[in-house]
């Protein structure tokens, strides 16, 4: 064995394996390796006062993996860092040229955008050193989010119910909370439309005497509907074709947020499947990569990829189906050195590998795969018709849309709403005269901004410039961990500690626990990723701002009080108070430290049915997830699950356990349904 590769993911070794013959090894280092000690000044790891000079050990249970990966470096003559395109990704090869102590002239980076033989196989041809820059980028965000995350944390937890804070984690729990205060703040205006509907279509009062109107209450609209004659006159009927532009090609975000109105995805669950799409499905061929990197700013797609589509579409579909790729105006940042996300090859259509997916893999490619094809074809083309009438100096419109050429929406249109609202040809207007069959007046209220969901939070985040296609889905996940945040029918409502924390933050740290100095610090950090700024600079810079507010917050913010029940302690009488520990909140005494009584709160467990395996109960158990399902009370020894609800009746043709599915009664074992 001459060659070494050493990439992050176990099943990323399996694929690319495939590709390469005898003389290379591919193993994985399972992702991180190392990171920041727990050592040192406030236990950042970090010597602030000698040029922020970081110190690493092994993540804890890596140590073996770090030596067993150390042999296989001994024993080649060549070592390929092959880790992720990103910052990050550059970051984990640093390490490990680091950690595995191999020489400069031992080594070689090489990357890729996706996993497939051609480009593995070219991305050996084109090999590189580590980029030190971007490692010096990676590792100042690493430092930024230990000293912020534990400095503030520690604060939180000794001043407040919080459990944690962080660089950008804060700023995105402040949006939430600004937004439900908007909301709660909210005073509504009322306003009134009039329409006439006719025969065949409806017209909305848009004008009066060639002027804007608005009305506010109903004695405006009703001196509005006196004015009003059933008679209108046509005024003018305009028709105009226009054309509707595909989107480009999902980047990380984007992904994330069709994914979440149109699959109903978390961004966890929908980064989870697109890496192991990304890192290879098992296809009669091999193991195959189906999409590029999934987490990037970009939405540029390469030439060949632009070709091959092209004339797979003019193929399929026409020649006049054939676009322009299109590509969103953007800043640039090193996040910009891919491509966006797209399948690796456009002839491997979804319906070709269903069979090899499961149905959320399948869902997701076949989004993907959509879009990208899309991307690349020709608009659609409308027909836009507007009437427009006067009755007594009233002007009102009717606007109208059919779609004539679907274009990209042949493709695309299970993902984007279209639907035609035809007007009728009305020829030689002029002088025509329509009478309506009834005009009405209709109260409406304004209304404030939505709550965010999953996909508005992170559209928000992105047009802001705060965090980064890595980040987004583990910061929502954080603030749902962290109880800051619930999601109720797929909406996110601060909870009052998400409330309590974000205005203690304010109160101390609003000149950097905000949108503005968050979006700069990425800026920053991009800076130093193209070597236009310098690294410590800046840590200095934030650390002697930073610091000083710290120490301060923890002199004057006044600690938060622990709640009373109202019973006292049977050990010394003192009151009982409500405390909130690592497992959530719990009764204990006043007194502590001096007095340690915890009160043990007896649950109460709902059995739901008897267990069809061993007879004993089945009762609601939650996985590390938190996710709710129904499991035997006897586990481990009895193994019943399911994640519908049994109802305690049996299936009269199998003896079976009936289960709650969708609003239906059905049987776990056979197709009966109640």
């Amino acid at each position: 064995m001459n060659n070494l590769m050493i990439v992050e993911s176990p099943h990323k070794s399996k694929t690319i394996a495939a590709f390469l013959g005898k003389d290379y090894k591919v193993i994985s280092s399972k992702g991180h390796i190392m990171d920041l000690s727990t050592s040192g000044k406030f236990g950042l790891g970090v010597d602030v006062d000698n040029d922020f000079k970081a110190t690493y050990v092994p993540i804890k249970g890596k140590k073996k993996l770090i030596n067993e990966l150390k042999k296989e470096v001994d024993k080649a003559q060549l070592v390929y860092l092959a880790t992720d395109p990103d910052r990050e990704g550059e970051a984990i090869s640093w390490h490990l040229k680091e950690a595995l102590k191999i020489k400069d002239e031992n080594y070689v980076r090489v990357t890729f955008n996706e996993i497939t033989k051609n480009v593995i196989l070219d991305a050996l041809n084109h090999p590189r050193k580590i980029d030190e820059e971007l490692v010096k980028s990676q590792e100042t965000r690493r430092i930024l989010d230990r000293i912020i995350g534990f400095r503030l944390s520690k604060l939180m937890q000794s001043k407040t119910g919080g459990k944690s804070a962080g660089r950008v984690q804060s700023v995105a729990l402040k949006l939430i909370v600004d937004r439900e205060r908007e909301i709660l703040n909210f005073t509504p205006e009322e306003y009134w439309t009039i329409t006439a509907d006719f025969s065949d279509f409806t017209a909305e009062l848009e004008k009066y005497k060639n002027k804007k109107i608005k009305i506010t209450n109903e004695e405006q609209a009703d001196e509005v509907l006196k004015n009003l004659k059933k008679t209108f006159n046509i005024l003018d009927v305009t028709k105009k074709e226009t054309k509707r532009n595909s989107k480009p090609v999902f980047k990380t975000a984007t992904l994330q947020q069709l994914a979440s109105t149109k699959l109903n995805f978390s961004s966890s669950k929908t980064m989870r499947i697109a890496q192991k799409l990304y890192e290879g499905i098992e296809l009669p061929e091999g193991l195959v990569g189906l999409i590029t990197y999934m987490r990037t700013d970009s939405d540029r797609v390469s030439p060949e990829f632009i070709n091959e589509t092209k004339k797979y579409i003019a193929q399929k579909y026409g020649k006049e189906y054939v676009g322009t790729p299109k590509v969103s105006k953007k800043k640039e940042n090193i996040q910009d050195a891919h491509e966006g996300i797209r399948p690796t090859s456009i002839l491997r259509t979804p319906e070709s590998v269903k069979t090899y997916l499961d149905n959320d893999e399948y869902k997701l490619y076949h989004l993907i795969y959509s879009r990208a094809l899309a991307s690349i074809m020709a608009p659609a083309i409308l027909n836009n018709t507007t009437i427009t009438l006067e009755n007594n100096a009233y002007e009102f419109k009717a606007n109208g849309s059919v779609l004539i050429f679907d274009g990209y929406l042949k493709i695309y249109a299970k993902y984007e709403d279209q639907k035609d609202v035809n007007l009728p040809d009305i020829k030689n207007y002029h002088s025509q005269v329509i009478s309506a069959k009834e005009i009405n007046k209709e109260q409406h209220f304004t209304k404030p901004e939505p709550r965010y969901t999953e996909s508005s939070l992170i559209k928000e985040m992105e047009k802001l410039g705060i965090g980064r296609p890595s980040t987004y889905a583990p910061i929502i996940s954080t603030l749902k961990q962290r109880d800051y945040v619930k999601l109720e029918d797929k909406k996110f409502f601060p909870t009052e500690m998400g409330i309590e924390t974000t205005d203690k933050l304010q109160e101390f740290f609003k000149d950097i626990i905000n949108v503005k100095y968050t979006a700069e610090m990425e800026s920053d950090l991009d800076e130093i990723a193209l070597a236009k700024k310098n690294n410590i600079t800046l840590l200095k810079e934030f650390y002697q701002e930073f610091e000083p507010l710290v120490e301060e917050a923890f002199k004057s913010m006044t600690k938060k009080e622990a709640k009373p029940t109202g019973e006292t302690c049977p050990l010394c009488q003192n009151p009982l108070v409500e405390r909130r520990g690592k497992y959530g909140k719990f009764i204990a005494c006043s007194n502590y430290p001096n007095c340690k009584y915890i009160k043990k709160e007896e649950k109460i467990i709902e059995k739901i049915a008897i267990c069809p395996n061993c007879q004993g109960d089945i009762i609601m158990r939650k996985t590390k997830r938190g996710k709710a399902f129904y499991g035997c009370s006897n586990y481990p020894k009895c193994t019943f699950a399911s994640w519908d609800k049994p109802t305690g009746e049996t299936c009269p043709n199998c003896q079976n356990l009936l289960v709650e599915k969708k609003d239906k009664i059905v049987c776990m074992n056979c197709d009966y349904q109640k």
